[in-house]
């Protein structure tokens, strides 16, 4: 009786839904298709199911691993500083123990030996900081949740990793980043990079957990990780790069990102974690979609 008696009613809603779609469709736009990441990585709990809570375990030998982990890197980091200190000084002794002429001429070759002497001191802190991490077995465990509050071993282990990182990031990073001795410890580190990787980013973390191919580049301020921390737990997941991939500047690509060859992302974009980008292909915006390529208009 109703469908008989508002044939209006339905061609409206049908006119509205219609409409809906068109929207939708606009709202996609021509241009660009966004980027689908797998539902639920195979070590990753789902998003409408966050794992528990857990409480920090306060129990004594939980807190002597903690303070074990932090006196043993404070040990490790003195004797790699020092150790790195040494070729420095032993360069520097060889211009201080000379006679110079007068003491403006002493103070103007002291200076001028300052360089050079701080490069070998950043290199030798390349060096040795990456052996003596590789020597602990200092890594990022794979494919690994880590619930912070439990306080394991692995979890320390990845801290005591990252604080290594960080230092010769702050001492050695400014001199050498996107350069092929910036590339070297980072392979020297546990990173498996191919041949001509340059990163011009100091915020690469999490080494022994990328994956490059040959040509890599990776722009200036770049945050790139194989770690995430999410609701206290902190998760890691392999990025790997193709051949020829470049990530512009200031770009966040997430963990677990797979780019295929010759894959192209834009400044300032933002790749989710576990996101799998198609290779020859270029990504912009955040999150990213892929720019699809205009095709030439067909003869007429």
């Amino acid at each position: 009786m109703s469908d008989t008696a508002n044939p209006s009613s339905r061609a409206f809603t049908a006119e509205s839904e219609h409409a809906e779609i068109g929207k939708a469709s606009l709202s996609a736009g021509p241009e660009t298709s966004a980027v689908k990441a797998p539902a639920t990585p195979p070590h990753a709990s789902p998003e409408s199911a966050p794992p528990p809570a857990v409480r920090f375990d306060w129990r004594p030998w939980a807190l002597g691993r903690v303070v074990w982990a932090l006196g043993s890197v404070l040990v490790l980091e003195c004797v790699v500083f020092g150790l790195s200190v040494l070729p420095a000084a032993l360069f520097w002794t060889l211009f201080f123990e000379r006679d110079y002429p007068n003491r403006p001429v002493a103070i103007v070759v002291l200076s001028m030996a300052f360089v050079p002497t701080y490069v070998i001191f950043a290199f030798a802190l390349m060096v040795l900081s990456a052996w003596s991490t590789g020597v602990t077995g200092w890594r990022t465990p794979r494919d690994a949740e880590l619930p912070i509050a439990g306080l394991s071993w692995p979890l320390l282990n990845w801290a005591r990793y990252m604080i290594s990182v960080h230092v010769v990031r702050l001492f050695a990073g400014a001199v050498f980043r996107a350069t092929p001795i910036w590339t070297f410890y980072l392979r020297l580190n546990g990173a498996h990079l191919g041949k001509g990787v340059y990163v011009n980013s100091l915020a690469v973390n999490d080494h022994n957990m990328l994956e490059f191919d040959d040509y890599v580049v990776i722009g200036d301020d770049v945050h790139l990780s194989g770690h995430t921390v999410e609701r206290g737990y902190v998760k890691t997941a392999t990025v790997r790069l193709g051949r020829n991939v470049t990530i512009g500047l200031g770009s966040v690509v997430g963990i677990g990102v797979q780019a295929g060859p010759g894959c192209q992302v834009g400044a300032l974009s933002l790749v989710p974690k576990f996101a799998r980008l198609e290779a020859g292909t270029t990504y912009v915006g955040t999150p990213v979609r892929r720019l699809e390529r205009k095709r030439d208009p067909s003869p007429v």
